[in-house]
């Protein structure tokens, strides 16, 4: 019985040594008396009890990896506390085996030297408006030195860049002065908009009245010149049909008759004017005399007519 017991202990050492199940996204690193061997791969894999043993074993996952918060010096000698944060993936598990003895400490102080180096080189303002191109360069020399430890950088990200707080203060009150700049500028912009508006309005306004003064002065003239042609016509009209009246029979009695009337009214008129003294002709003869050559005129235009 107790020799049964030995075997069934050793039978359980001899499989628990030999049969090894290796998770999803995992390598395990074999060394054979002291030597690497190989890696198995995930599943159901078997080794030489007492011969090989599982060394190392490495998750292939990506790895957030956070970087520890450092003081770096810009190109204008400005202090920034950074901090960032590196996902790195083991590609190689027999490399980050026996490539470094830490692979995350060597990746860390990189990461952090690599940092210093790339902000050095650019000044206070550009360290925030080029995140992505420190990211990247940051990386890129990162990852040439993990290819030798079976390591792949993936990406590199700032959380947080920090500069003292006499330059932060500085920093706010150039901002608050750019933007009361704009705030002017554009208050500027708005007077001289309006300006422009209220001078192109009176501009078009002014056109507009000088048009209707225009205008008006044209239908003025145009109706004065109606009415004076009208008059003309009605005063032509007139002439002709006295014309024709003196030419019919008893015509210049009634023209006799017509003057000696407006000869007596004009007399009258002049009597009635208490201010006017009037002086009556001795002989009364020389009215007939005055309507006498009146009728002559009107036979000397009738002659003429003729």
């Amino acid at each position: 019985m107790e020799v049964a017991v030995i075997f069934f202990v050793i039978a359980v050492i001899f499989i628990t040594q030999s049969v090894k199940v290796v998770p999803q996204q995992h390598a395990w690193v074999v060394e054979r008396l002291g030597k690497y061997n190989g890696t198995l791969m995930p599943g159901l894999n078997f080794l030489v009890p007492f011969v090989d043993k599982v060394a190392y074993k490495h998750l292939l996952k990506e790895v957030p990896l956070d970087i520890a918060s450092q003081v770096c010096i810009t190109r204008d000698n400005t202090q920034l506390q950074v901090d960032g944060i590196l996902y790195f993936q083991v590609t190689d598990a027999m490399r980050a085996s026996y490539g470094s003895s830490n692979y995350i400490i060597a990746i860390s102080q990189l990461a952090q030297t690599s940092l210093r180096s790339v902000i050095g080189k650019l000044e206070l303002d550009k360290t925030f408006e080029e995140r992505d191109i420190i990211n990247a360069q940051v990386v890129q020399a990162i990852d040439e030195a993990a290819l030798n430890w079976g390591v792949k950088v993936l990406r590199y990200e700032i959380k947080d860049l920090t500069p003292p707080k006499e330059i932060l203060h500085a920093m706010q009150q150039q901002i608050t002065a750019e933007r009361e700049k704009r705030a002017l500028i554009a208050a500027s912009e708005g007077r001289r908009q309006e300006q422009i508006n209220i001078a192109t309005g009176e501009r078009e306004a002014f056109i507009a009245r000088s048009e209707g003064e225009k205008q008006a002065a044209i239908n003025n003239a145009q109706g004065e010149a109606a009415a004076i042609l009208a008059v003309a016509e009605a005063n032509a009209q007139a002439i002709e049909r006295v014309a024709a009246a003196i030419r019919q029979p008893g015509g210049e009695q009634a023209v006799q008759l017509k003057v000696a009337e407006k000869a007596v009214e004009a007399y009258s008129r002049v009597a009635a004017d208490a201010t006017t003294t009037l002086i009556v002709p001795s002989n009364m003869t020389e009215v007939a005399a005055l309507v006498g050559s009146a009728m002559k005129m009107v036979q000397g235009h009738k002659a003429s007519g003729s």
